[in-house]
């Protein structure tokens, strides 16, 4: 019996040294060694250390009853320990073991103690099983040292041969327009990307989760994708006798078509093939690899085939029992293949949601597409964004914080995660703002309501100011509430309604802007009388051409609105209506009141949203389409009644918004307007903001002044700022482009050096780094490109070109399709005579830059062609308030409700 024990401990040792030394090798390196290899060993550990339980109980048992009235008490006590510890060492093998009936455990922390025990009670059996045959019969040290050497020999000879990789093609597979590319060059097979139920047996929360997500449905499977997709692939195959263009599309929506091969098959079965509906699946995205530096965008991306412990996928119940019982006890491997710490980054997510459109595609040129991860990313809420009006008490470090919210859970990967002693997994049901697929595909209602908590309150509206007349040159009555202007009947009105972004760290809407419908509806009424309306919706859903949206409205070359997602066609925004995060917007309406109203006047204003507005709803369902019944979100609303002269004033209770809140966010939005709109007007508002004592209005009426060119002036409003205690990164972002405006440019590279190292004590400890904000490092490069220019011929030329060059360089090291960079590098590289750098430089620029002269074609087009939305186009827009026209629903209480 007892040779039998020690020839099972021998192998044990063997096979012991064999993973110590892959696992020491992993630590050492920071690479993953572990293989097909490693996991037969590890499964022979497992085999091992439950056949040697019974020998060891019962030989030690039979030993101890045998030996307890031996005479050596030593030897005695240090077999009892030595008993005791070899079943410490088991007891902790089985409680790691998962997958044991009974015995699993799974909370983090009692596995971690099980762990150590495991690894360190086999050091302490050895010396106290030494100790208890010195204390008795002599040690044939000659076996028990063959025995260990011949372990840590064929421990290190086989780390040193695990993990060795297959060779890469000698022609990798082109996936071009998207970026993506496979780790080892071949195509991966479709079903190895397909193995969502695999997932679930362990991760069911997870799973369950990502059932209802927009991931889950984002290929074939999604009738608005599929109605796109399949267009442009018909375009594309008239136009170049194929569809590979199309791939551009594939890299993030149908990763198991793209990366199998069959997405470029012309006749792909969309129908029956399993992968037309497989979307993006657990494999899809946990098996990419990496994300390339610096991010393109377009699915720029690198994805494997992943090695698999053994039995993986296998029908044999007793087989998939063991590749479970492998995966829960040795997790490690299963960690590294499928959660690195990249998928936990913005750029990961940023892979997929920044996008250009490439030539192949458009058959024009480079174009810049949606981009949630720039805006991101020079956002006040990531901390690395210099010209953020708002800033978070903490920088939120990437997109998970939103739209991966932790859920309870008691999955295998459950951990407390966020200090509170529950167990929760990252949801995978991705919460934002798609709530046409659960409509369009009948999910449960609480699918939908989880984009709801979204996007309620993600903006705030409020009803801020009232002048008389026709246009906004007139004085403002501001702030409405609690004091409320009394108004005069037969006299005309523009109203102010103010919108401003609160939870997003990105523009709203960004992604599909162009068929998202957010609008803004306003009701006027007094009594039962309806005065005016603004954002009403037709018998079929439509909502007035003529209202207000939050949207970018794109067009084509001709100038005709893109309204299909065909993205092949797109060329131009027409107008581009989306707000930055912790930014706002101002929206104005005129009411003329009749001479004859009796009765106070209600303005009701609310901000809608849909998905997608009716024209693209009707052109995907095509004969199915009756009207647009997709879910409308309110995502805010505000109200102000107002009386009419002569009557009794009135005084109603004013919004939770501080005062100096309410009138620095009516700047901002007067200040976004484009060209020179509302400048005046934003300085006024800032100013108010100043004197109600906030250090944010000097710093704002700085933003505006710096508009207009009155540097001086904007130089004092910035004491003014910093003296009141603006924050000190703003300060010196506005500060250094007044220095370098002025010429001052020793003074702006001392000053803009300092941001971009963040030398500000509160900005680091509330997590902000400035040197991401690429447009900081292009302006610091613009400053030290002009300091060369003064300096004198030579070395000390050359030094500053130099540190210019590393400037526009650290830009393109974040965004490397950046316009400014290149032609910052273009212009230094001039200087230092390298003509062959320049020139690439000035072609990347030219590759980037927008094409303006073709673009005022199209929009030219386009404002003859639709005169609601030139109306919106315009830099200050006033939207009448009137009665509905005719094709639009009349106006009743119960008819609004009814839209509501």
């Amino acid at each position: 019996m007892l040779l039998a024990v020690l020839a099972l401990f021998a192998l044990l040792t063997v096979n012991s040294a064999y993973l110590g030394a892959v696992s020491f090798l992993q630590w050492l390196q920071g690479s993953a060694l572990e293989d097909q290899l490693y996991q037969f060993m590890f499964l022979g550990h497992l085999a091992l250390g439950i056949i040697i339980i019974a020998p060891v109980l019962v030989y030690g048992f039979l030993h101890l009853r045998r030996a307890w009235p031996h005479p050596n008490r030593l030897a005695v006590r240090l077999g009892l320990t030595l008993l005791g510890t070899a079943i410490v060492l088991l007891a902790t093998g089985l409680l790691l073991t998962r997958g044991m009936p009974l015995i699993e455990v799974q909370h983090p922390f009692g596995r971690s103690i099980a762990y150590w025990l495991h690894v360190l009670t086999p050091v302490l059996v050895a010396w106290l099983f030494v100790m208890h045959r010195l204390a008795g019969r002599p040690i044939r040290w000659a076996a028990g040292g063959g025995i260990a050497a011949f372990g840590v020999v064929a421990g290190v000879a086989g780390a040193w041969i695990t993990g060795s990789d297959a060779p890469p093609a000698d022609e990798p597979v082109s996936f071009h327009p998207a970026l993506s590319r496979t780790a080892d060059g071949h195509y991966i097979p479709a079903e190895a990307l397909m193995q969502n139920d695999y997932c679930a047996g362990c991760h069911a929360d997870a799973h369950a989760d990502w059932q209802y997500s927009a991931h889950r449905f984002a290929s074939f499977n999604n009738p608005a994708y599929r109605f796109s997709v399949l267009n442009t692939r018909a375009v594309l195959l008239e136009r170049d006798g194929n569809v590979h263009a199309a791939r551009f599309c594939a890299g993030c929506h149908d990763p198991a078509p793209l990366f199998s091969g069959r997405f470029d098959d012309p006749d792909f079965d969309h129908d029956g093939d399993p992968s037309a509906s497989a979307g993006i699946t657990c494999i899809a995205c946990h098996a990419i690899e990496s994300v390339d530096e610096p991010l393109r965008g377009n699915a720029d991306y690198t994805i494997a085939d992943p090695e698999h412990y053994p039995f993986a996928f296998s029908r044999q119940p007793v087989l998939a029992w063991l590749n479970g019982v492998l995966i829960k006890a040795n997790p490690d491997f299963h960690k590294r293949t499928f959660l690195k710490p990249m998928h936990r980054s913005p750029e990961f997510c940023g892979t997929c949601h920044k996008v250009h459109i490439p030539e192949e595609l458009n058959d024009y040129r480079w174009l810049r597409g949606q981009n949630h991860y720039d805006s991101f990313l020079l956002s006040g809420v990531s901390g690395h964004g210099v010209t953020s009006f708002n800033y978070p008490e903490r920088a939120q470090v990437n997109c998970n914080g939103c739209h991966m919210p932790l859920i309870e859970s008691t999955d295998f990967a459950a951990r407390d995660n966020d200090g509170s002693g529950r167990l929760t997994v990252h949801g995978h049901g991705f919460p934002a703002a798609n709530t046409a697929l659960p409509a369009l595909l009948d999910m449960p209602e609480h699918v939908n309501e989880a984009h709801r908590q979204v996007l309620e309150g993600a903006l705030r509206v409020d009803l801020f100011a009232i002048r008389e007349g026709e246009g906004i040159d007139a004085s403002a009555i501001a702030p409405l509430r609690p004091e409320v202007p009394a108004l005069r009947p037969g006299a005309t009105y523009v109203l102010d309604a103010v919108l401003r972004t609160l939870t997003l760290g990105h523009h709203f809407t960004q992604g599909t802007a162009d068929s998202n419908e957010v609008w803004l509806e306003v009701v006027a009424t007094s009594g039962d009388r309806l005065l005016g309306h603004s954002g009403s919706r037709d018998s079929s859903g439509a909502v007035d051409p003529w209202s207000h949206f939050v949207n970018s409205f794109v067009l084509d070359r001709d100038g005709g609105r893109i309204d299909r997602r065909n993205v092949e066609d797109i060329f131009t925004p027409l107008y581009n209506h989306q707000i930055p995060p912790g930014s706002a917007d101002v929206v104005h309406y005129r009411l003329t009141l009749p001479a004859d109203v009796t009765e106070p006047v209600v303005v009701t204003a609310s901000l809608h949203y849909r998905k997608f507005d009716t024209m693209y709803l009707a052109a995907f369902q095509a004969d199915e389409f009756v009207r647009n019944d997709l879910p409308v979100v309110t995502i805010a609303t505000d109200e102000v009644v107002f009386p009419l002269a002569g009557a009794d004033s009135v005084v109603q209770a004013p919004p939770e918004t501080p005062t100096w809140v309410r009138w620095n966010d009516y700047g901002i939005g007067l200040l976004a307007k484009p060209d020179r709109g509302a400048l005046r007007q934003a300085e006024s508002a800032f100013r108010s903001v100043t004197e109600l004592g906030r250090p944010e209005g000097a710093l704002n009426v700085a933003r505006v002044l710096l508009r207009e060119g009155r540097l001086d002036e904007a130089a004092q409003s910035l004491r003014d700022a910093a003296a009141a205690g603006a924050h000190p990164w703003s300060v010196a972002w506005f500060s250094g482009l007044v220095e370098l405006q002025n010429g001052q440019f020793d003074a702006a590279i001392a000053t803009l050096a300092g941001l971009a190292e963040t030398r500000f004590a509160e900005a680091r400890a509330r997590g902000f780094d400035f040197s991401l904000d690429y447009r900081l490092q292009n302006t610091l490069g613009r400053a030290l490109f002009e300091r060369a220019k003064l300096a004198r011929p030579g070395a000390d030329q050359l030094e500053w070109l130099r540190r210019a060059e590393a400037r526009h360089q650290l830009a393109l090291s974040i965004d490397s399709e950046n316009v400014a960079a290149h032609h910052g590098l273009a212009q230094v590289y001039a200087r230092l005579g390298d003509a062959d750098a320049a020139n690439a430089h000035r072609a990347l620029h030219a590759k980037y830059r927008s094409d303006d002269n073709a673009r005022d074609s199209a929009v030219s087009a386009a404002r003859r062609r639709d005169p609601a939305a030139n109306h919106a186009a315009e830099a200050v827009t006033v939207y009448d308030l009137t009665a509905p026209r005719a094709s639009h629903v009349a106006y009743s209480p119960s008819s609004r409700a009814a839209q509501r």
